[in-house]
């Protein structure tokens, strides 16, 4: 039994959620009694392929080629369907990041296997997979199996760990035949923020919604998250308003986090919003309307002005945390 794990890279730096993806992969194949072969690709990234040894891969496969310097989903889709069909794989996983989720259906695909998406927890039961995933939009979890002899799973980003430990992995070099044909979609330029970190990545995040009035007041957000060391996230309003961009947008139709911690502020909890962050460890709502949905969901409430708690929570956690 062989289990392969994408490794998920920018600018030849992993991404946390694919140290994850790694890792799960090799909790998975020791109850399977298998091994993790894991794969990255790009250009230049056989120099960082040796750092996925202490996540768990046995070995690791770098597809290390100019032509794979800019992102295509297609082209992506090929590199891992041949890489596993030449390793015999039988698993295939992938983080759910915005890359997993664009790529994992085309491999599916082209290896004719089933697919569990967004997945919070891999077991066995009585000899057989089962896959745990989110439905109608976090209120329920369900618990899938796949019937097809090649599998495919992505996992939720910031649900499963990553810790490095001693584990060494061999690394080979080889290359993919990939054709004009092959290069349905390529990414040509992509802006990347910078100094705060992404919400996807992040182990904090302070969101603010429509009870923020306006962009300007943003700063309240921003002022709190600097403090914490936090992503700053958004509700769909706030971004489709303009007030912030939509990398910063948490929700159904944004992007799916699981932080340990979420501060909402201003946002009143629609269920589009809640499927996007139901999976925080904690969650912590400041809204003025105690009758918000938002509230069904916090850990932790504070029913009062976002203007008047949020400079406070600030002034006395940079005066506890001494910044």
């Amino acid at each position: 039994m062989k289990v392969l794990a994408f490794a998920e890279q920018r600018e030849n730096k992993f991404k946390k959620s694919s140290l994850e993806a790694v890792q799960a992969a090799r909790r998975l194949a020791d109850s399977l009694g298998g091994t993790v072969v894991a794969l990255v690709a790009g250009s230049g990234v056989e120099v960082i392929a040796a750092e996925l040894g202490p996540y768990g891969a046995n070995q690791v496969i770098a597809v290390d080629q100019p032509d794979l310097a800019r992102y295509s989903s297609t082209a992506c889709a090929k590199v891992i369907a041949t890489v596993a069909e030449q390793q015999g794989a039988e698993i295939v996983v992938l983080s759910a990041s915005q890359m997993g989720k664009d790529v994992a259906p085309r491999v599916a695909e082209k290896l004719k296997a089933g697919l569990a998406a967004d997945c919070v927890a891999l077991t066995m039961e009585d000899q057989v997979l089962v896959a745990t995933r989110p439905v109608f939009a976090g209120k329920a979890l369900l618990d899938v199996s796949i019937t097809t002899p090649v599998k495919v799973y992505t996992l939720r980003p910031n649900v499963f760990t990553a810790t490095p430990g001693s584990g060494v992995a061999a690394v080979e070099k080889i290359s993919v035949a990939l054709g004009a044909e092959d290069f349905g979609s390529v990414v040509i330029d992509a802006k990347v923020a910078t100094g705060r970190p992404d919400v996807t990545e992040a182990d904090m995040i302070v969101s603010g919604g429509r009870g923020m009035k306006g962009p300007e007041h943003f700063a309240l957000v921003e002022q709190l998250a600097d403090v914490l060391g936090a992503a700053v996230g958004a509700s769909r309003a706030v971004v489709d308003a303009g007030w912030r961009p939509h990398s910063e947008q948490v929700g159904q139709t944004g992007k799916t986090v699981s932080p340990m911690l979420y501060i909402a502020c201003g946002i009143s909890g629609a269920v589009q919003h809640l499927a996007g962050m139901s999976s925080s460890r904690f969650i912590v709502a400041i809204n003025k309307d105690k009758d918000a949905p938002i509230f069904q969901m916090a850990d932790y409430g504070i029913v009062g002005d976002v203007f008047e708690v949020l400079p406070e929570l600030t002034a006395q956690l940079k005066q506890a945390l001494g910044r």
